[in-house]
C-alpha cells in the first residue's frame, strides 16, 4: 500500500504543477489524497469506461493526462457523461488525479518522449513557457557538521548547476552567540558569550525546492536556533516549455518521414501538409493539439512540424509559410506517455520500499477511418 499523497509527490517531482499553463487545471479532481491505495490505473483520458473498469477491478486511484474538469461547472447532473463519471468515481471511492500541460513541459515528459521515439538529436525546447527562479541559501554550521548539513541540502535539491550536483562554496569563520534564559544550547552555557569555529556554506536552490531544502537543513543542523539567509538571484534558472525541436540523422523526403512517423507511433493513418518530395532534416514536435505552436515551429526553421488536431486554417497558414505538417493525431502523439509513466512510478515506489500495482488502461483512439 502507498498513500495517494506520496504518489502525487512522486508525480510532481517529475512534473511540478507550477509548469502548467494558466488555463489548465491539473491536480486532484476527486477524492482524498490521504487514502492508501494498492492499485493505480493510468489513462490518457478519464471516461465512464475507465472508471467502471477501475471500480470492477479494485483500482483505488486513476491518474490521467487530461484533467477531468477544464471549465467551471454550473451543474453536475447524473444524466450527463461527466456527471456519470463523477458519480461512479465517488460511489466507488476512486481518487482521480491528472498531470496535463505540466507533463507536456516537464523534462522527460510527453514532448521529450515524442522527440525520442522519432529519434531526434540535439533536442531543444520549441517554445519556452517557464523559467525556474533561483535563490541563494547561506547557512552557518559548526565544522563537525558541515558535511552532513551540506549533503542534506544538496540531496533535497540544492546545489544543482547544469550537469553538476552538490555545488557549494565554503568559508571558515567565527560564529558568536550568547545563550539567554530558557535556551537549550548545543554548544555553550547560558549567559556566556560563545565563539565557535563555523563554516559558511552557500549554494543555489530553485525557488520551488526552497522549503524542502530548508526543512532538510534544519533537520540536520545541530543548533537550536539556526542562522541562515535566503537571497533572490537574477541568474537564469532552468527553462521549461512546450514542444521540442531537433534533427533526424539524415535528410529524407516528407513522404518517407511520414512512413517513419506512422511506424514509430504505431498509427495506421496520418495527415500531411506540404510537398511530399520536400527534404526533411530539422523536425519540430508537439504532442496533442499543437496548432498554437505552428508559428514557433516556423520561426525555429523546422522543415516539418509533427503534432495532432490540426485545423483547416492552421494547415493553410503552414503551407503558405513553407513548413510541412504531419498530423499524427492527438491520441497517437500522447499515448506514448503511459508506458513511461508506468515505469517511472514503479521505480519510485520501489525506492520507497512501498508496493502498488500500476496498470495501463487500454485507451483507444475515438476516431475511425472509413
Amino acid at each position: 500500500m502507498i498513500a495517494c499523497q506520496t504518489i502525487v509527490q512522486i508525480l510532481e517531482k517529475w512534473a511540478p504543477k507550477n509548469l502548467a499553463l494558466d488555463w489548465d487545471n491539473p491536480g486532484l479532481a476527486i477524492g482524498d489524497l490521504s487514502e492508501n491505495v494498492s492499485k493505480v490505473l493510468l489513462t490518457l483520458t478519464v471516461t465512464l469506461e475507465t472508471v467502471e473498469f477501475a471500480a470492477k477491478n479494485g483500482f483505488e486511484m486513476i491518474i490521467s493526462h487530461h484533467p477531468l474538469f477544464f471549465k467551471p461547472l454550473k451543474s453536475l447532473r447524473k444524466d450527463t457523461p461527466l456527471g456519470q463519471i463523477v458519480y461512479e468515481a465517488i460511489n466507488n471511492n476512486i481518487v482521480i488525479y491528472s498531470a496535463h500541460t505540466n507533463m507536456d513541459a516537464a523534462c522527460g515528459g510527453i514532448n521529450d518522449i515524442l522527440a525520442n521515439v522519432l529519434e531526434l538529436q540535439h533536442i531543444e525546447i520549441l517554445k519556452q513557457t517557464y523559467e525556474e527562479k533561483l535563490k541563494k541559501i547561506v547557512v552557518f554550521v559548526p565544522k563537525d557538521y558541515k558535511d552532513a548539513v551540506r549533503d542534506a541540502m544538496c540531496n533535497a535539491g540544492a546545489g544543482h548547476t547544469g550537469n553538476y550536483s552538490h555545488c557549494s562554496f565554503n568559508v571558515n569563520g567565527i560564529g558568536t552567540f550568547k545563550p539567554l534564559a530558557g535556551s537549550k544550547p548545543f554548544i555553550g552555557q547560558e549567559g556566556k558569550l560563545e565563539k565557535v569555529d563555523e563554516i559558511r556554506i552557500e549554494t543555489i536552490v530553485p525557488e520551488s525546492l526552497q522549503r524542502k531544502v530548508i526543512s532538510a537543513m534544519l533537520k540536520t543542523h545541530p543548533y537550536e536556533e539556526v542562522a541562515f539567509d535566503i537571497y533572490p538571484l537574477e541568474n537564469s534558472g532552468k527553462a521549461f516549455g512546450l514542444g521540442r525541436i531537433g534533427y533526424i540523422k539524415e535528410s529524407v523526403s516528407l513522404k518517407d518521414f511520414c512512413k517513419t512517423v506512422k511506424q514509430k507511433l504505431g498509427t495506421s493513418h496520418i495527415r500531411a501538409v506540404g510537398d511530399l518530395n520536400k527534404d526533411i532534416l530539422k523536425v519540430a514536435v508537439c504532442g496533442g493539439a499543437g496548432g498554437d505552436l505552428i508559428q514557433a515551429a516556423i520561426f525555429s526553421g523546422a522543415d516539418v512540424f509533427v503534432t495532432g488536431d490540426l485545423k483547416y486554417h492552421e494547415a493553410l497558414d503552414a503551407k503558405a509559410a513553407g513548413i510541412a505538417i504531419i498530423d499524427a493525431g492527438h491520441f497517437s502523439t500522447e499515448n506514448l506517455l503511459l508506458p513511461v509513466l508506468k515505469g517511472y512510478l514503479e521505480q519510485e515506489i520501489k525506492l520507497l520500499n512501498k508496493q502498488a500495482e500500476i496498470t495501463i488502461f487500454k485507451n483507444e483512439d475515438p476516431f475511425v477511418i472509413i
